[in-house]
Parts: structure tokens; C-alpha cells; sequence
């Protein structure tokens, strides 16, 4: 749908009446616009990148981890979630520096590694990033936060463990 690339933050695109294959076509517009064609989006001087996996080609794996969600755990296996989708060009907005009142950015270490979180209270939107050597992060999802007050209470236990320096 072209009128979805006109769209701003905090709008939610309009893709829930579309059947899947347009659905498809008009988010990949948006990905292309803000990802794919973009030269370069940074968050604190660092470049932000897709991640790298074996075998797959970074820009199709982001664009998956941005519109669908994991279903199953241990067979990874991923399908596609409105919430997310809808939101898709919100990502862009909070990378490109649009630091509002109520938005945290913190480094907290996980299981997995160091993590970056953008944290847009008002929204419940968060993206996550792993930030790696060489001033780059991996950009590994965002998603809006579901559920009363149990998901934005996890992410404030995350912020009470937060590094002393956004990594």
C-alpha cells in the first residue's frame, strides 16, 4: 500500500486488511525505504547493521526478525506478527536520534552478550542491539512490548541492571 510509506512515527501502518502477499509488498517498501536504501543509520556515532547468519542474506534475516516472532524455540521457527509489522518504520525514527523525554538508552549484560536497548516507554517499543568491535551494532529486533505491566516492569529490571557506559 503506497500510502503507507507516507506514514510517520507514531502511526501504525496500514496493513491488517491486506491479504499476505500485498501485506508482504507493502512492508518491504518500508523496510526498502529505511533499510535497504538508506546509506547509513547510526545510534551514539555507531553504524548499525543487519546481522550476519551462515547461509542467509542479512537484510532478508532483519527483515524477518523485524515482522514475525519465534514460535517454537527450539526449531526457531518464526511466523508473522502484526504488532511488529505495523510498527516497522518506528525503528528508523528512534535510530536516527530522536531522543524524546520518556525513551531510554541503556547496555546491559546478558546470557548471550552485551545488549543495547532503545526503550520508548510511552509506546512499549523497544529494539535491541548487540554492539560488536569497530564502533558497529548488529541490529537484532524490536517489538512492541505486550501485556499490562509484567513486560515493561522486565525492562525496567533490565535498565536497574544497566551498564555505567551505553556500549
Amino acid at each position: 500500500m503506497p500510502l503507507n510509506l507516507l506514514l510517520r512515527y507514531n502511526s501504525h501502518l496500514d496493513i491488517s486488511g491486506l491479504p499476505a502477499s500485498q501485506r508482504i509488498t507493502s512492508l518491504k517498501g518500508i523496510f526498502e525505504r529505511d533499510f535497504t536504501n538508506q546509506v547509513t543509520l547510526s545510534l551514539n556515532g555507531k553504524r548499525i547493521t543487519p546481522t550476519p547468519i551462515d547461509g542467509q542474506i542479512p537484510m532478508e534475516t532483519l527483515f524477518r526478525h523485524l515482522t514475525t516472532v519465534i514460535i517454537d524455540q527450539k526449531t526457531r521457527s518464526r511466523e508473522f506478527e502484526m504488532d511488529r509489522s505495523k510498527r516497522l518504520h518506528w525503528v528508523k525514527y528512534h535510530l536516527e536520534g530522536n531522543k524524546k523525554s520518556d525513551m531510554l538508552i541503556f547496555s546491559v549484560k546478558e546470557p548471550d552478550g552485551n545488549r543495547t536497548y532503545v526503550y520508548d516507554i510511552a509506546e512499549k517499543y523497544v529494539i535491541v542491539l548487540e554492539p560488536k568491535p569497530k564502533n558497529i551494532y548488529f541490529l537484532l529486533s524490536a517489538y512492541h512490548l505486550k501485556g499490562k505491566d509484567a513486560a515493561r516492569d522486565k525492562m525496567l529490571k533490565k535498565y536497574k541492571r544497566k551498564l555505567d557506559e551505553i556500549l
